[in-house]
């Protein structure tokens, strides 16, 4: 999609949302609830998702490709819905368009410590979010009276990007993931990618019912929807949400029929 010249029509101010793929909608639904009037405009970047095996530095360059679009089509308000975007391009987006609110997402390791009963706390991440610096410095402010157990999950964000979310290959996947976080007494797990809510059902059953679990999206929705408020932006009564993806579009218009509760409008993005 070519970006708008200056001499068009000015962009209707909205909150830009974007991630790797689809696992951003799980953001995108906890925002419609709390700012259902809100103009939302997601970006799937599908066509080079999962970012948790990409390198830093190209995950930085999509990053800032997209938010440069994100911009470009009106968005007064970033939210970067992906764990591995935001450890390792958050930092960069922020000095590149410092007048720019930007919500990042994040493990949510304190409110694990909080809610957990003997200390004993899984992660579950892709591979590039455990080994950035950031959730290292995550990890190093929980101290030493808690154990955390960080689970890479190498190939779980593609299987639900895929869109069936209850598949054989998918739940001996999260199987495999969770078992390492059974053995270790885990009583709460951290989702620590924004596809994994999409299969909370199939990690709860694997990790079982004693065990809690602990998703950052509500807690990044209302943090956006305060600096939303707070930026005077103008009500606008918003029916239809506007989806772009550098993948597939009618593989993106299925998925949001079946995981969205809210009517979007999707087109391709080139970005």
């Amino acid at each position: 999609m070519p970006e708008p010249h200056a001499a068009e029509t000015p962009a209707v101010a909205c909150i830009g949302v974007f991630d790797s793929g689809l696992g951003g909608l799980s953001v995108l639904q906890a925002l419609r609830r709390q700012l259902p009037q809100a103009p939302l405009r997601y970006l799937a970047d599908s066509a080079n998702a999962p970012y948790g095996d990409r390198s830093e530095a190209f995950i930085v360059e999509r990053s800032q490709r997209i938010a440069q679009h994100l911009v470009a089509h009106g968005a007064t308000l970033l939210v970067v819905a992906c764990n591995t975007a935001t450890a390792a391009a958050v930092a960069r987006l922020r000095e590149r368009w410092p007048a720019l609110p930007i919500v990042g997402v994040e493990p949510g390791l304190k409110p694990a410590v909080a809610a957990s009963r003997n200390g004993r706390i899984g992660v579950l991440a892709t591979t590039g979010t455990l080994r950035s610096e950031k959730f290292r410095q995550l990890l190093a402010r929980q101290g030493d009276a808690v154990h955390i157990v960080a689970q890479p999950c190498p190939g779980l964000a593609d299987l639900i990007e895929r869109g069936a979310l209850d598949t054989p290959e998918l739940r001996a996947l999260v199987e495999r993931c969770c078992a390492p976080l059974r053995d270790a007494g885990v009583d709460t797990v951290v989702l620590g990618c924004t596809h994994y809510p999409f299969v909370r059902h199939l990690i709860a059953a694997a990790m079982g019912a004693q065990v809690q679990l602990i998703d950052t999206g509500d807690a990044v929705a209302r943090r956006a929807a305060q600096l939303w408020q707070a930026s005077g932006a103008a009500p606008a009564a918003a029916d239809v949400v506007m989806l772009e993806t550098t993948g597939d579009v009618a593989a993106q218009q299925r998925v949001a029929a079946g995981w969205l509760a809210f009517r979007c409008e999707v087109s391709a993005a080139d970005v």
